[in-house]
């Protein structure tokens, strides 16, 4: 399979991995913000985007096809991932230590759903309500999903426009794809293996996220080794988007070690 990148701007490398449904070009309208800085990697995740499709769809493998496309950029990345990319870059610095220098974790969670020892999630059977919704009513299920996003954000009607426009930009993602993927978030729990990350770790979360609560994020930055929190206020599950500058002056700070 093949994985499509577009490469952009100049500077230290930046890699953006994306969220479940969507594709890199989601994040076209934050792009003028990074390109001065950052030479920008926009991935598109396996089976979405432009991307080719995966058999077995795991986060191993969805990382080991990630990880092999920018085998060729020969300097350690920062990479920074939005709900499931950020699942998969805390996966990468894991698996490539050495490849990976910083990592940015965006409306992200170790875990995507309730456990008997973990409430900040969704419920099951949330999720489980997606994956029967997407036999029924694809692009309703999906544009439903989208709306989630934005539920509770301050400035929730213009990024839900952005979304939208944006959804179905590249096609059309195999209802098998999503069901795949769905059904890989709800099984990953990364929570025991959190500690061993060793690379600086920023998590931005918004405070109005409820897809993954802020709980989550705050878990996340207190285990993680070497991370600091960002809280994005009035933001829901797309800060970079409602809130641009926020994001933007968290992320430079960051990587410019501040």
């Amino acid at each position: 399979m093949s994985v499509h990148i577009e490469t952009v701007g100049k500077g230290a490398p930046l890699v953006l991995l994306h969220g479940w449904a969507m594709h890199s070009g989601l994040w076209m309208p934050f792009l003028p913000r990074l390109i001065e800085q950052f030479r920008v990697h926009l991935i598109d995740l396996p089976g979405h985007g432009h991307s080719g499709p995966l058999a077995p769809y795991t986060l191993d493998a969805i990382t080991t096809a990630v990880a092999a496309a920018m085998d060729s950029w020969p300097q350690p990345l920062t990479v920074l991932g939005w709900s499931l990319g950020g699942t998969v870059a805390l996966n990468w610095a894991l698996q490539a230590p050495e490849r990976i220098s910083r990592i940015v974790l965006t409306a992200a969670t170790p875990c995507f759903v309730q456990r008997p020892d973990w409430p900040h999630a969704m419920a099951q059977s949330t999720l489980q309500q997606f994956g029967d919704e997407l036999c029924v009513s694809y692009k309703a299920t999906l544009q439903r999903f989208v709306t989630l996003q934005v539920q509770g954000s301050e400035h929730a009607r213009a990024v839900l426009v952005q979304l939208r426009e944006h959804l179905f930009a590249r096609g059309e993602p195999s209802r098998e794809v999503l069901e795949n993927a769905l059904r890989m978030l709800a099984a990953t729990d990364l929570r025991s293996r959190v500690g061993a990350v060793r690379q600086p770790a920023l998590v931005i979360a918004g405070d109005r996220d409820t897809l993954t609560p802020p709980k989550a994020a705050q878990w996340l930055a207190a285990t993680l080794p070497h991370a600091s929190l960002q809280r994005v206020p009035g933001a829901a599950h797309a800060p970079f988007l409602s809130h641009p500058e926020a994001f933007t002056t968290a992320l430079t700070n960051f990587t410019d070690g501040r």
